[in-house]
């Protein structure tokens, strides 16, 4: 989105010069690949947007996380919300007076190390995948900013915008805003964030 010394070079811009006037109907954190929704339309917007808000949007991302969990599949269910930043004027962390948040975690497979996951989101509060995960002690690895307890780590001077870490939203399937039918839209992970089996 247009902001942050980005004006012209961003996703909303291009998209913008083949379909006028369309929404973006939410967003991907700057080092993040994969899909992002247009609305064309204002009814559409809304009809999704209702879709979002009732839990009936499904996204699947794709990471490397650091470390080998020891579940094959975990949740984690906690809440996200401002927190007091000494670099800006506030950010997003766990906090028990956040909002309700959901992250479903599986294992895809494992390697030296770290581990290749399929994360599932209903919810999609502010860097929620990067928190989430940092929290259960599996942080996306080159993660630059969230640590223990999926806050800020005190030192260094990472930014949100900050990349480094390896995350695709991959798969999103929604009903259609105006046939009585589900849309699934896929797109293929970089090869970093493919099985090595060739398996998916």
């Amino acid at each position: 989105m247009p902001g942050g010394g980005y004006l012209e070079h961003t996703l909303l811009a291009l998209v913008s010069r083949h379909a006028p006037g369309a929404h973006p109907l939410h967003r991907l954190d700057r080092g993040t690949s994969g899909i992002v929704l247009f609305a064309r339309t204002a009814r559409a917007r809304s009809v999704v947007a209702a879709s979002w808000r009732a839990g009936t949007v499904r996204r699947i991302y794709r990471g490397l996380i650091s470390g080998s969990p020891a579940r094959e599949t975990f949740v984690i269910d906690l809440p996200i919300g401002r927190i007091a930043w000494p670099r800006g004027d506030g950010i997003s962390a766990c906090d028990p007076a956040g909002k309700p948040a959901r992250t479903e975690v599986r294992v895809l497979e494992r390697r030296e190390g770290i581990a290749l996951v399929g994360i599932t989101i209903a919810t999609g509060r502010p860097h929620q995948i990067r928190i989430h995960l940092a929290a259960a002690g599996h942080p996306l690895v080159g993660e630059p900013l969230y640590g223990p307890g999926g806050r800020p780590a005190r030192s260094g001077q990472a930014r949100p915008g900050d990349g480094g870490y390896l995350l695709h939203a991959g798969d999103l399937d929604l009903p259609h805003p105006r046939y009585d039918r589900r849309i699934s839209i896929s797109c293929p992970p970089p090869p970093s964030l493919r099985c090595r089996s060739g398996l998916q």
